[in-house]
């Protein structure tokens, strides 16, 4: 296959900057020319879409790097090829890549972030939403990401650099009040009720879950290593009243994700974070059903793949034989016991254990 030259490019180099919002040429080449050595085409794309009039691209400088976004004219171009998803308040990325280094760290760890998703074919990059606002009783909730994997159902991501322990849980706790949000706009009467996540991100299926929320650390100058933050969230999320029973929240390291790649065990899930799965393997949560669980319906099942459930729980690393359910009811209906063991209560546990 041919190499795309410069100029050929240019429209792809459009499309993903005013996607993601600021970019990196490396980041670039990663994502639409895997194959290319080095980043000399990107580079004269770059170029092309700058001596534009007006230029449809702008870039700021920092430390020998050159970081990209779209111009308001680079905006309009993107929006008028159709090829851009419609959204209200789509801005440039100039703010992010000419701001504080932190601001400008954060949106280049969510690019790595989309880049080891797009390598691994986990999901495709033109399939991810940057900051879109979804709105909560409490106020709008703003995920750093937003991304529809290959299997067709989606996850929530999040960046986490320098951000305190009591505002990454009010986040979760703001997941939780978006699970309720009723739908934007006029209901059908002739449908069953939906909330805005189900109009939003279950397309026609009833059956899908609430999304995952993927919790991914990056490192930051004058902080614990990503690693630390990590466990230490872990010890702090997993007293969410909503995490496992409604909200399934996993979480990785920028490292290790970028290294190995989401479709193998990096990610850790809050309630039994000593595991790491590969991403398919993370749990969906289960819905209690008149406070007690169905048969299979208090027990976690992998998001992405399908099956019966307590099979599925069985293939799980480190439960073979065993029916493995994650915090069954207990929190929100006392009493609940498991369709699957019999069990009540939350901790994590095998039959026989």
């Amino acid at each position: 296959m041919a190499v795309k030259a410069g100029a050929d490019i240019c429209g792809e180099v459009l499309l993903t900057l005013a996607q993601l919002r600021l970019a990196t040429p490396r980041q670039l080449k990663a994502l639409l020319l895997p194959r290319q050595q080095g980043t000399d085409h990107v580079r004269r794309a770059l170029r092309n879409l700058l001596a534009e009039s007006p230029a449809l691209v702008g870039r700021a400088h920092r430390k020998q790097q050159s970081y990209w976004y779209c111009t308001p004219a680079g905006l309009a171009e993107a929006a008028a090829s159709g090829e851009l998803a419609p959204r209200a308040g789509r801005t440039t990325g100039k703010r992010v890549a000419a701001g504080k280094t932190g601001l400008r760290e954060h949106g280049l760890a969510l690019v790595d972030t989309v880049v080891a998703f797009h390598e691994a074919q986990a999901a495709d990059h033109a399939d991810w939403q940057v900051e879109v606002a979804h709105p909560t009783p409490a106020g709008n909730l703003v995920p750093d990401g937003v991304v529809l994997l290959a299997t067709g159902s989606s996850a929530f991501v999040e960046i986490d650099r320098t951000m305190s322990y009591a505002r990454l849980v009010a986040k979760l706790e703001r997941y939780d009040a978006y699970r309720n949000a009723p739908p934007s706009g006029r209901g059908n009467a002739a449908r069953a009720p939906r909330s805005h996540w189900q109009e939003t991100y279950t397309r026609s299926s009833m059956d899908r879950p609430f999304p995952p929320v993927l919790f991914v650390f990056a490192p930051a100058p004058r902080r614990a290593a990503p690693a630390t933050r990590e466990a230490a969230f872990h010890e702090r999320a997993r007293r969410v009243h909503s995490v496992n029973y409604r909200i399934i929240v996993a979480t990785t390291t920028l490292a290790q994700l970028t290294e190995h790649g989401p479709d193998q065990p990096v990610w850790r899930v809050v309630g039994d974070g000593e595991t790491a799965l590969p991403w398919l393997r993370c749990p969906k949560p289960a819905e209690p059903r008149d406070g007690t669980a169905a048969a299979g319906q208090g027990c976690a099942e992998p998001f992405g793949e399908s099956g019966d459930r307590l099979a599925a729980l069985a293939r799980l690393p480190g439960r073979a034989g065993a029916v493995a359910h994650f915090r069954v009811t207990a929190r929100a209906a006392p009493g609940a016991r498991c369709g699957g063991c019999g069990g009540g209560g939350q901790l994590l546990h095998g039959a026989g254990s």
